[in-house]
């Protein structure tokens, strides 16, 4: 496998040529609180229904989590549930990639 990196995204492709169905993309996010950010990479088009940030990284960086009143029950590819547990707060962030921003609730 190996991988392509044109400006700001990967592309994944496997040793036979076949195209994997992910891309990451390198963005920023922003602490709305703050306005300190952290660059990371993220999975673009997942097949995920919303947006999913792991809890112990937003609060690692400082993110402020907020409970959410009926937690959201996740199932994986085979239908079996995460073993992560189910998304339990919510985190408000700016979204940075490139000239584009946005404000958005991420799941975490």
């Amino acid at each position: 496998m190996f991988s392509r990196v044109v400006e700001n995204t990967s592309i994944y492709s496997l040793d036979n040529g076949d195209m994997l169905r992910e891309v990451i993309v390198k963005i920023s996010l922003e602490r709305i609180d703050t306005q300190k950010g952290v660059m990371v990479e993220t999975l673009l088009d997942s097949g995920a229904m919303g947006l999913v940030i792991s809890s112990e990284f937003a609060k690692k960086q400082g993110f402020k989590l907020k409970k959410i009143e009926r937690p959201i029950y996740v199932r994986n590819m085979d239908r079996i549930l995460d073993k992560e547990g189910p998304i339990e707060n919510t985190v408000g962030v700016n979204i940075y990639y490139e000239e584009h921003r946005e404000r958005m609730e991420i799941g975490g």
